[in-house]
This record gives C-alpha cells, sequence and structure tokens, in this order.
C-alpha cells in the first residue's frame, strides 16, 4: 500500500508518496515561498486595471509581495484595503517571475495562512509516517537523491529509452528518445511521461513530443497510454502526424521542477542542510559549500539555530570556491 513519507526539515518540507519502494509523488515546500493556495490576506489595491479585469495588489505580507486580482468592483479606487484569498502560488520562471493570483475573500473572511504541505498530503487518506533525522533514511531508501538529480539534469531513464524534460515559459517539453520499434517506445514514453508529471506536480501546459507514428490506430494506442497512466483531472490533444500531443492540467503552485532548477542554490542549501542534520560525529558541525549556498543559509539565522537544537553541536559555516553542489557537512 502507499504511504507518504514527511519530513520537517530546515529550511523546507518534503513529502514522498512512495508505493513499492518507489517515489510516485514528490512535493517541497520551502520557507519564503510566498503565501499559498488558501491563505486569506489584507492587501492594499496597487492598479485597478480596467473593467475589474488585470487589478493588482500588495499583500500585507513580508515583503509586500503583489497578487493578480480578479472581478474587482469597478467603484474600488487605488491604495484602498481589501482582503483576498489567494487561488494560485507565485511562480518563478526562465527569465521572469509571474505574481500570486488572487480573488475577493468572502465577506468576515478571517485571515489564515492556507493550508500547509502536510496538512494537503493529509487529504488524500493515505498513511503518513513523519520522519526524524535519527531513523533510518527512507526518503534516500527510495531515492530521493536520484529524484533530485534526474530533476536538475531533466533526464529520466525507462525501459528502452528516456526522456529529456525542460520547462520553457510557454510549457513544459518533455522529449520521448530511444532506439527501436516507434510504437513500443511512445507507449512506454507515455508511461514514463506520465509518470514524472504525476511524480513532480507538473501543471500548465504540457507537450510531449513522441516518435512519428503515421498508423492513427498507433497514435490512438499511444493516447490510450497516458489516460490510463496519468489520473484526472487534465485534458489533453491526441497525438497528431507528427508525435506531438499537449496536456493541460491545473497549476497551483510551483512544479518539482521549478523549484529545484530555477532556484539552484535553495536546493542545494536544503540538501545541505538535510545531510547536516544527519552528519555523525561530535564537535563543531561544519557545512562547507559555495559562496552562494553559505550566503543564503547565514541570511537565515533560525536555520542555523535549528541546526545547532536538532543536532547538539555547534554549527560552522564555511564558504568554499572549490565545492560543487550541496557542499558537504562533517
Amino acid at each position: 500500500m502507499a504511504e507518504w513519507l514527511y519530513e520537517a526539515g530546515i529550511g523546507e518540507a518534503r513529502a514522498a508518496l512512495v508505493e513499492d519502494g518507489e517515489i510516485i509523488e514528490a512535493r517541497i515546500e520551502r520557507d519564503g515561498e510566498g503565501p499559498r493556495v488558501g491563505a486569506i490576506a489584507a492587501a492594499r489595491l496597487v492598479e485597478a486595471g480596467r473593467g475589474g479585469k488585470g487589478a493588482l495588489v500588495a499583500l500585507d505580507r513580508p515583503g509586500q509581495p503583489h497578487a493578480t486580482l480578479a472581478d474587482l468592483p469597478s467603484q474600488t479606487s487605488a491604495g484602498a484595503t481589501i482582503m483576498v484569498e489567494i487561488t494560485r502560488m507565485a511562480l518563478r520562471e526562465r527569465g521572469r517571475d509571474k505574481p500570486a493570483r488572487a480573488r475577493l475573500a468572502e465577506p468576515g473572511a478571517a485571515l489564515a495562512d492556507g493550508p500547509d504541505l502536510r496538512a494537503r498530503i493529509a487529504t488524500s487518506g493515505m498513511p503518513i509516517t513523519e520522519l526524524r533525522p535519527t531513523d533510518v533514511d527512507r526518503l534516500e531508501q527510495a531515492g530521493w537523491s536520484e529524484l533530485v538529480d534526474c530533476v536538475r539534469t531533466g533526464h529520466w531513464a525507462f525501459d528502452g529509452g528516456a526522456l529529456w524534460v525542460d520547462a520553457t515559459p510557454a510549457m513544459v517539453l518533455i522529449d520521448v528518445d530511444g532506439e527501436g520499434d516507434a510504437l513500443t517506445l511512445a507507449k512506454s514514453g507515455a508511461r514514463a511521461a506520465a509518470a514524472v508529471i504525476r511524480r513532480c506536480d507538473i501543471g500548465g501546459s504540457i507537450g510531449i513530443d513522441f516518435p512519428s507514428l503515421p498508423d492513427r490506430a498507433g497514435r490512438h494506442a499511444v493516447d490510450a497510454a497516458v489516460d490510463a497512466a496519468l489520473p484526472p483531472p487534465f485534458e489533453r490533444t491526441a497525438v497528431n502526424g507528427f508525435g506531438l500531443m499537449q496536456i493541460i492540467r491545473r497549476r497551483d503552485r510551483p512544479s518539482l521542477i521549478e523549484q529545484v532548477c530555477l532556484d539552484p542554490v535553495a536546493t542545494d542549501a536544503a540538501l545541505l542542510l538535510r545531510h547536516a542534520e544527519r552528519a555523525q560525529g561530535t564537535g563543531a558541525l561544519t557545512l562547507s559549500a559555495r559562496a552562494g549556498v553559505i550566503d543564503h543559509i547565514a541570511a537565515h539565522p533560525a536555520w542555523v539555530d535549528a541546526l545547532q537544537n536538532r543536532t547538539g553541536r555547534a554549527v560552522r559555516l564555511l564558504a568554499d570556491a572549490a565545492m560543487k553542489g550541496a557542499g558537504h557537512a562533517q
């Protein structure tokens, strides 16, 4: 039976839905990612837009992040304070960031943060095991590091081929690559692509490039393979004669690909802190990494305090230009 493994890490909570020893869904939630879906916040109207469309508000949160607002009453003037509900988190894309989306909150709604990762996975009804640094590292046993590496490189091997995955500003593109019979490769690639979409919670517009299949029956077989492997809800086109399929899924928050690939410093800092929690030894605990990662951790003194409290060791941060990736903790 599938179960969620949940870890309240330092600076990052992480969860993996594991079935038969394999991660089939992976989620992370980082400190400072901005208001979550369902959050109720006070906001100041910055721009009213036109006809109640395209309004922009500044949220009463640290840093006053912006959000776009739908269906603003036309009589509302700039500078007005209103209550809003977040319907989509802020998103980071290559070369640009998208502000959160919001709508007017229900009258009398109270300020709220919105459900966190732990609360969201609980709604699945699956059992949840909460992991501690002193426990056997079941996340690692299920392939957490390998999954992060696949996300970073965009390369996902499957039996008979591989996927190349790239998150562009327009859509996430998945290329099915391999040799041999085109239909066999396409059907295997369809199952693998659906698994990656689910595992990384990819939303929005997704394009899959399959091997060209001139036979209509073969294309229908690929369509059916996607439908069988990808949990609803989603919409899709049929595979066309050039091997292309487009899938549309709801996009409420950043995907794992966006979180890992578009913020590599935060990714490595979270991995380093995770390794540090499990480091063996006594005396001072030294975290060594490239300057960007060390600076990121140093900018969050609460993380350093939490690490010292959890390990019972003094923490020392050391910038090392020769270090690659997440660095080292000992």
